[in-house]
């Protein structure tokens, strides 16, 4: 088994032991700690496609998938799921991970499109408690609580990833990268319960490969 496949589950499996053992201790937000591993371990794979195979992705992601179910199952990693609503959203980005690969092999994409959960979701949530929620400054979708300033804080930084990645490319005009960050927004915003981890980076992908 090559080596840095072995590093790449070590280190994910060291961030959750790591978190969830801070989590034991200090009792913190669980909603933050779930944030913190989402901006963690998904910018951490966001550029596996750069040091591992597709294959090898395809087969983390289900190893990923069985220990997400066993771990809830169990109660395990109580940081990552101890939320006051109901939430599949670990499997939905495990299971997305492997997904991606069959939709894009450009590593470009493929990152631009797990940042978007990433970064842009994680960074949304923290400033989004924060800020809004804390202070009563909130709305609901379908029952769930959402922020405004977290809304545009997503849409801030997923328009940010994809003019990074349009800069690179040179592929995606401004219009581009303003239409797409809000489509994603739209996105993050109705699909609730975690759905939005399978969603967002699945039509950025899916959009992004239009546009090559």
């Amino acid at each position: 088994m090559p080596l840095l496949f072995i590093a790449a589950v070590g280190l994910i499996f060291l961030v959750l032991c790591a978190s969830e053992f801070w989590w034991r201790k200090h009792r913190i937000d669980s909603e933050l700690s779930r944030k913190f591993i989402h901006l963690t371990v998904g910018s951490f794979v966001a550029f596996w496609p750069f040091f591992l195979t597709w294959n090898e992705i395809r087969l983390l992601s289900v190893g990923f998938a069985i220990v997400v179910l066993i771990s809830k199952w169990l109660h395990i990693f109580q940081a990552i799921h101890s939320v006051q609503r109901p939430t599949w959203g670990e499997m939905y980005f495990a299971l997305v991970v492997g997904l991606l690969t069959f939709i894009t092999h450009s590593k470009g994409i493929y990152a631009a499109a797990l940042l978007q959960m990433s970064v842009a979701d994680g960074m949304a949530a923290v400033v989004g408690v924060e800020y809004g929620i804390k202070k009563g400054k909130k709305y609901h979708v379908f029952g769930h609580s959402k922020t405004v300033i977290g809304t545009l804080t997503f849409f801030v930084i997923s328009a940010a990833i994809l003019l990074g990645y349009s800069a690179d490319t040179t592929r995606l005009a401004w219009f581009g990268v303003l239409g797409l960050a809000a489509v994603a927004t739209v996105l993050e915003n109705l699909a609730v319960e975690g759905l939005d981890n399978l969603l967002v980076p699945l039509v950025v992908a899916v959009v992004l490969t239009q546009v090559r």
